[in-house]
């Protein structure tokens, strides 16, 4: 039922090993249901634009055990096919534990897991990874290895013959082409839309994928759960005559959205609008709310800021209807960015700093409120996830605009983080509306009192 694709750490190959599979199925005609361990947004795009169906995400930290259960064998029990593509390492979780790591889910699942392996430079040594892997949790079931980067078809008879002696099943080996490809970026694989002549490698990753991996084996890891009952955030509500449309930012700058959010919205009443900034559109005349997710403002700051319908269209729209917006969401709401190159670019002037540049701030938050928001009151907790390289200089105190709420992180101090009033929620912080009622809860309160 299903198989977990994970790795011995990043970077060693997973997305490229799903993309293989998923070439290889729709080359056969076949459907396939892809999950992503963990908030991420890069991953999830590049396997939906070859899949042709939204990948969706399994986060045992921001959601239950019991909506990770119903939300795979649900979707997973859709298609002719289904699997899950890890995060990191198999055993990398929050801080030194495993706990929301791949195995985490493997074991909440019971799925098998196919470890992907970068081969360069190893030989006999590949046995004590494996052995180690492989014995450090036992309730873990190993279906196999495959292994990338292999040199040369020496190279592989003699990482056949470890695999072997040790007992371990080999899926394929990858080898080192220019067809594999992925361009990569600061925080991780680039955005989908950025993959050129997508189709065209499809039809290459689906020959490489029929050459160099174990497909017979793959046919039986990669076969559906038997799909259960809807998952219970997307059963049909009662009809209220509630019909109010919420705006979404959605182009090459705003583009970070779990699959979810847009279907929690539309059982809700609350049907979705593309808005794309970028194109300097009018938020639609319909839309009640909007909701500015995050993505890569910086790259296109320059034409965000000469966006002056769309930076006066949210100004506007900031005075009566609620916005909520992350990362790269808030920083639109701000008064400028400094883009890659340290030049400065206007934003909306909503939210009182600036943005520029900064270290890396990677890891879920324990977020407890301290001001009212379109989507919290005060006291709530939430756990989100927080993820960029950016820092923000405050400019004034300004007295309409509030201090959003305490954040904690692993190892972290307490720190006060983003802002608000009972119009606006901006935050650096990811938030999985799906798996929380109470976010959904407060936002249709906020619709229905703007209206």
């Amino acid at each position: 039922m299903a198989c977990v694709i994970s790795a011995i750490s990043s970077n060693s190959g997973k997305t490229l090993l799903s993309l293989l599979l998923i070439s290889w199925l729709k080359s056969i005609n076949k459907t396939v249901q892809t999950f992503k361990v963990g908030p991420d947004y890069l991953d999830p795009q590049q396997l939906t634009a070859a899949s042709g169906k939204a990948c969706r995400n399994l986060d045992l930290i921001l959601s239950s055990e019991s909506w990770v259960k119903e939300n795979f064998n649900h979707f997973g029990g859709l298609t002719d096919y289904s699997f899950i593509e890890g995060v990191m390492g198999l055993f990398d979780g929050i801080g030194s534990s495993s706990k929301g790591s791949t195995a985490h889910l493997a074991k909440v699942l019971n799925l098998p897991v196919v470890l992907i392996v970068d081969a360069r430079g190893k030989a006999a040594s590949l046995a004590a990874l494996i052995k180690g892997f492989r014995e450090h949790d036992k309730e873990l079931r190993i279906a196999g290895v495959v292994l990338n980067n292999v040199q040369t078809p020496r190279h592989e008879k003699i990482l056949s013959e470890v695999l072997d002696q040790i007992n371990i099943k080999s899926l394929g080996c990858i080898p080192s082409c220019k067809d594999l490809y992925l361009p990569a970026r600061h925080l991780g694989l680039a955005p989908a839309h950025e993959i050129l002549d997508l189709e065209i490698k499809v039809k290459k990753w689906a020959l490489i994928a029929k050459d160099y991996l174990d497909i017979e084996n793959f046919r039986k890891l990669l076969l559906p759960p038997v799909s259960k009952k809807k998952p219970t955030h997307l059963l049909k509500k009662k009809e209220s005559g509630f019909i109010h449309p919420i705006a979404i930012a959605e182009d090459e700058a705003f583009h970070f959205r779990y699959q979810e959010t847009k279907e929690l919205l539309e059982e809700n009443g609350m049907p979705t609008i593309t808005w794309k900034p970028l194109e300097n559109e009018l938020i639609p005349k319909e839309a009640k709310g909007l909701i500015i997710p995050g993505g890569f403002p910086e790259q296109h700051a320059r034409q965000l800021s000469n966006s002056s319908i769309s930076l006066k269209s949210i100004k506007i729209f900031s005075k009566k209807f609620p916005i909520y917006a992350e990362c790269g969401g808030m920083m639109l709401l701000g008064k400028s960015i400094f883009d890659l190159e340290g030049r400065e670019h206007s934003m909306a002037g909503i939210l009182p700093f600036k943005a520029k540049k900064g270290n890396l701030k990677i890891g879920y938050r324990e977020a407890k409120t301290k001001n009212k928001s379109p989507i919290t009151t005060p006291g709530n907790k939430l756990i989100g996830h927080e993820f960029h390289r950016w820092e923000i200089i405050n400019e004034s105190n300004n007295s309409k605009i509030n201090c959003l709420w305490d954040l904690k992180g692993w190892n972290t101090e307490i720190k006060n983080e983003g802002f608000c009033n009972h119009l606006i929620h901006a935050s650096w912080i990811h938030l999985h509306w799906a798996s929380s009622p109470l976010i959904l809860e407060n936002w249709k309160r906020s619709v229905m009192n703007s209206v």
